[in-house]
């Protein structure tokens, strides 16, 4: 068998550059084939209503499903985005979003993630988002090698 991504490569791309970096996601916990994210609440990342934005909710969907695809595929390669779709199911107005997502096949070229966000503050925490994702396997990008 292959030796697959490290998990320390979640944050590195994760904290490197980008809109993951500017929006502060975090990785909580990586395992071969699972990955935790959080995210903060800021006013940047909210809509009118004083929630997260939907398209915030959907790009922890997919940071958090192409991580649980990565760490299941050979040293080398990660997964990029085929397919996303996301079911927004609360209002997401707690103080921070949870990402837990899990491979649930990964192949060659292709693997699928199932998400669930949950919504977060000192007195609850409730699922507000489910989501599954379709990720390609491609070369990593020099700088992450």
């Amino acid at each position: 068998m292959a030796e697959l991504n490290p998990p320390e490569l979640a944050s590195k791309i994760t904290d490197g550059q980008g809109y993951t970096r500017a929006a502060g996601f975090r990785v909580i916990h990586v395992e071969p084939g699972k990955a935790e994210l959080s995210l903060a609440k800021k006013d940047e990342l909210l809509q009118f209503g004083g929630h997260f934005h939907g398209g915030v909710i959907a790009a922890i969907v997919d940071q958090a499903a192409g991580i649980a695809v990565t760490s299941m595929l050979p040293k080398g390669r990660i997964g990029v985005t085929v397919e996303l779709k996301v079911n927004f199911l609360s209002p997401a107005d707690g103080e921070t979003l949870i990402a837990h997502a899990e491979a649930l096949q990964v192949g060659g070229t292709i693997g699928v993630a199932k998400i669930e966000v949950f919504t977060k503050d000192a007195k609850s925490e409730r699922r507000c988002a489910f989501g599954t994702a379709t990720m390609r396997a491609v070369d990593l990008p020099k700088q992450f090698a």
